[in-house]
């Protein structure tokens, strides 16, 4: 753990050790003066919430860097590293000590002899920082705990300084995602009073954007912050998505989806209704954002063959985030592309499934997105007078989104015709066994030869020479599976078949 004070480049050796596989995280924690009352007020859950948070999404063998941040200055350099390590089992406690020291910032110096201003907030310093020299550019997570004051310099022009975080957020490369938490948290200090907090996460790289989602898929981050991620960005992909109600006209086939999202079609082997009607609710996934308005398209692919998919309408209006209306389709099924029943790939899959993935596309254009009313509402009561929200307007140069939905076709082929194919090639196989035997097993015949009865022992197929007393080939006893039957019969030989 380093309590050193450091400057934003000296974080970079901080990460050197992490492990190559691993996602680091990085926690930002503000100091500035108008944190005072998070950290005076004795009833503060400020810091058992910061430590809780680190505990909970970074896991075992993960880099944590944590640091805290107000604005850099000669002699105070931000961000400061308060502990970097591999994650491991005495991390949570590494994490409780370093914030239990820490402390409101103060700029070095003062206006008055003896007297010292508190430190002012620059968020786009912290987040760059983060980006640029503890990441080096390469994917990770980069989380913000602050009350939303971005105010360098005690500049009051908040807006402009908003407008230079939001660029970064919204025009920077290196953010894939951003999701930001706004949390109610009361709290009094001998100089402010606060209503609420802002944890925000910054997904910097896709790999970076994968392990957010993971995170958020396995309930980590839920199981401290209750309340859900409002987006800023993206905004122009997984805007909504659709559920399946109801199949119509396509008998043996049923819709269904997972946990996960997944799609899937289950087709009876039997089925050959070329489309469906379905029947789907489109929700609004982007919370906070109404969509006012957009033109909506969709298409699906499957076996390699992308065919558009009818709706019934060609828009939504006023959908508001976590909404659904519903929305009737008419779907190409791939009843061509389906092996049938006798195929190799049927017979393969007797007993399970045949599954053929595809995906569902929707495109959304000339989309007009709003903040929810109530957001707007939740925002100003958290974060009275301050302009910050506007972090949430979305960029203007977004007009279209789009949404995939991975779909399964699974058609379900019973066991019996794997069944009467075994049995048959069990019957084949005996049939072959019981000729095979038939041909190869001793046989014994008689013949009478010049009024002498011999037995002669022979095999299916052979030929055989028959002799006189005197030694002479008098014919030749060919022996066949149906049969015994005497060839070249000398003439005036006497020679028989049995007695």
């Amino acid at each position: 753990m380093l309590r050193t004070a450091l400057g934003a480049a000296g974080l970079l050796a901080l990460v050197a050790a992490r492990d190559a596989a691993a996602v680091p995280q990085v926690l930002l924690v503000q100091n500035s003066g108008w944190m005072e009352p998070f950290y005076t007020d004795p009833q503060s859950p400020f810091k058992p919430l910061v430590a809780a948070l680190a505990a909970s999404v970074a896991q075992p063998g993960d880099a944590l860097v944590l640091a805290a941040f107000n604005q850099s200055r000669p002699g105070a350099p931000s961000p400061r590293a308060l502990l970097s390590e591999s994650v491991g089992p005495a991390t949570p406690q590494h994490v409780r000590a370093a914030l239990a020291g820490l402390d409101v910032a103060r700029k070095p110096g003062g206006a008055a002899p003896g007297t010292t201003a508190l430190a002012d907030t620059d968020l786009g310093e912290a987040v760059n920082a983060a980006l640029t020299q503890v990441l080096q550019g390469k994917p990770g997570l980069v989380w913000v705990v602050t009350n939303n004051r971005n105010s360098p310099n005690n500049d009051q022009a908040t807006g402009a300084r908003n407008r230079e975080f939001y660029n970064l957020i919204h025009h920077g490369a290196a953010i894939d995602k951003a999701l930001a938490f706004p949390l109610r948290m009361p709290v009094t200090g001998a100089h402010y009073r606060a209503n609420g907090l802002m944890v925000y996460v910054f997904a910097a790289g896709r790999e970076g954007a994968r392990e957010l989602d993971r995170l958020l898929a396995s309930g980590r981050v839920a199981r401290v912050i209750t309340e859900p991620p409002a987006r800023l960005k993206p905004l122009d992909r997984d805007t909504v998505r659709l559920v399946p109600r109801k199949v119509e006209g396509a008998p043996g086939v049923e819709f269904s989806m997972d946990a996960g999202g997944l799609l899937r079609a289950d087709v009876a082997p039997d089925a050959r209704s070329p489309a469906a009607r379905i029947l789907w609710n489109v929700e609004n996934t982007i919370y906070p954002y109404t969509i006012g308005s957009a033109g909506i398209a969709a298409r699906s692919t499957l076996a390699g063959e992308a065919r558009p998919i009818v709706l019934g309408s060609a828009r939504v209006r006023d959908l508001a985030p976590g909404r659904a209306e519903p929305l009737a389709s008419t779907v190409q099924l791939p009843v061509a592309q389906l092996p049938g029943k006798w195929s190799l790939e049927a017979l393969q899959s007797a007993g399970s499934a045949y599954v053929l993935p595809g995906r569902i596309e929707v495109q959304l254009r000339d989309q007009r997105l709003a903040l929810s009313p109530a957001f707007v509402a939740r925002m100003a009561a958290l974060f009275p007078g301050d302009p910050l929200p506007e972090i949430f307007t979305p960029p203007a140069e977004i007009g279209a989104s789009t949404a995939v939905l991975p779909l399964e076709v699974r058609v379900h082929y019973g066991a019996a015709p794997l069944v009467a194919l075994l049995g048959g090639g069990l019957a084949l196989l005996a049939a072959a066994g019981a000729a095979a035997w038939a041909y190869g097993r001793p046989r014994r015949v008689t013949l009478t030869v010049e009024d002498e009865l011999r037995t002669v022992h022979t095999r299916a197929g052979a030929v055989q020479p028959i002799y006189d007393r005197a030694g002479q080939q008098v014919a030749r006893l060919k022996t066949t599976l149906f049969g015994h039957r005497l060839l070249d019969l000398r003439e005036g030989a006497q020679v028989r078949l049995g007695r």
